[in-house]
C-alpha cells in the first residue's frame, strides 16, 4: 500500500535550510504541502535529547524526513571521525525513538553511500551493505547513518513503525558547501579551478592519484527522489539514491577544470588518500519501487553549478 497524498500531512523536515534540504522543501512545496516545519540548528540542537524532545512537540509531525547531518569530505573526516560518529549518531537514534512514542506515521532516514563497504563489487547493490567494512577515511560517519538502517528495521519489527531507508551517492549542484575546509569533491574542485583561473596560476595540486572513481547525482533530481520515496515506499530495505554512473576523479578535475576555465597543469599528491577506490550504484531498486530515474546529465549539471558559483560567489568576491 502507498502513503496517501502528501497534501494535507504536517511535515518536519530536519535539515530543511540546508544544500539538500532546501531542495526537499521546494519539492514538498510543489507537491502542495502547506505545513512543513523546518528547524534551525541554533534553536534546536538535536544531539541533546530535550531539544529532540521539544522539536517534536513543536512541530507535531505526521512524516518526519531527516536530512539533518554533520558531513564533509576526505579531509574533514579524517580531522573529526569522533564528532561525524557521535553527533550523526545521537541526532539519527535520539530522533527514531521519540518519533515512535509520539505515534509519528512515517521516518525517512537519509543515509550515506559512505556505508558501504570499501571494496564493494561495482554497482554497489543493497544486498552487498553488509559484507565488509566502510572506507577508513568515511567509516565514523557511514556507520552513524548505517545505524539508522538497522533502527529503522527493528523498530518496525517490534513497533510496526513506518521507517525507510534512502541511500544517496555524492550530490551536487547550486547552492553546495564551497567552503575548502568541509567541502566535497566537486565544490572543492570547482573552487580550486576558478581562483586558479583567475590568478592565472600555471598549476594545481590535488589530493590522491586521481585514479578513483565516483558517481554524482544532482541535487534536484535527489530531493525528487526523496519526496517520491516519502510518498510511495514503506518497506523495510534500503534503496540506493544515484544517477548509475562513474567517473574517475582525473577526468572529473579535467571537466571542471575546463568548465572553469583553467588551462594549468594538474598534478596530483599521491601522498594523500584517495578514499574509496570505485563508487557506483545499482539504481534499480528505486526506479522499480517509486519510479525514480535521474533526469539531470552530468555535463548539464556540472555546468549548472559551475556558472551558479561565478555569479554567485566568485563574482561576489571579485567585487
Amino acid at each position: 500500500m502507498s502513503m496517501p497524498a502528501l497534501r494535507g500531512k504536517r511535515i518536519l523536515l530536519t535539515g530543511g535550510s540546508g544544500f539538500l534540504g532546501s531542495y526537499v522543501l521546494k519539492k514538498l512545496q510543489e507537491k502542495g504541502v502547506k505545513e512543513i516545519f523546518v528547524p534551525r540548528s541554533t534553536d534546536y540542537d538535536l544531539v541533546k535529547i530535550s531539544n529532540v524532545k521539544k522539536l517534536l512537540k513543536d512541530s507535531k509531525p505526521e512524516i518526519i524526513i531527516h536530512l539533518a547531518a554533520v558531513v564533509g569530505g576526505i579531509g574533514a573526516n579524517r580531522d573529526s571521525p569522533g564528532r561525524f560518529f557521535y553527533d550523526n549518531l545521537m541526532m539519527g537514534v535520539q530522533l527514531m525513538e521519540e518519533a515512535v512514542k509520539r505515534g509519528v506515521e512515517k521516518f525517512v532516514a537519509i543515509g550515506t553511500i559512505c556505508a558501504y563497504p570499501k571494496m564493494t563489487p561495482v554497482p554497489f547493490k543493497e544486498e552487498n551493505l553488509w559484507n565488509g567494512y566502510p572506507e577508513e577515511t568515511n567509516a565514523p560517519y557511514g556507520l552513524a547513518k548505517k545505524m539508522l538502517l538497522v533502527q529503522s528495521q527493528a523498530y518496525r519489527q517490534q513497533y510496526g513503525f513506518n521507517s525507510i531507508f534512502l541511500l544517496p551517492v555524492n550530490l551536487y549542484g547550486p547552492g553546495d558547501n564551497f567552503d575548502p575546509k568541509t567541502s566535497h569533491v566537486i565544490p572543492a574542485l570547482i573552487r580550486k579551478c576558478v581562483e586558479a583561473a583567475a590568478r592565472k596560476q600555471k598549476s594545481i595540486t590535488l589530493w590522491g592519484t586521481g585514479r578513483a572513481t565516483r558517481e554524482f547525482l544532482y541535487v534536484d533530481d535527489c530531493a525528487e527522489a526523496i519526496t517520491l520515496a516519502t510518498e510511495f515506499y514503506n518497506k523495510p530495505e534500503p534503496v540506493n539514491i544515484g544517477a548509475g554512473f562513474e567517473i574517475s576523479i582525473k577526468d572529473l578535475a579535467k571537466k571542471v577544470a575546463s568548465l572553469c576555465g583553467f588551462e594549468g597543469m594538474i598534478e596530483w599528491d599521491g601522498t594523500k588518500p584517495d578514499g574509496q577506490p570505485r563508487r557506483c550504484l545499482d539504481t534499480s531498486r528505486a526506479f522499480t519501487e517509486f519510479g525514480f530515474k535521474a533526469t539531470t546529465s552530468f555535463d548539464e549539471g556540472l555546468k549548472k553549478t559551475v556558472d551558479w558559483y561565478k555569479k554567485t560567489i566568485s563574482g561576489k568576491a571579485n567585487k
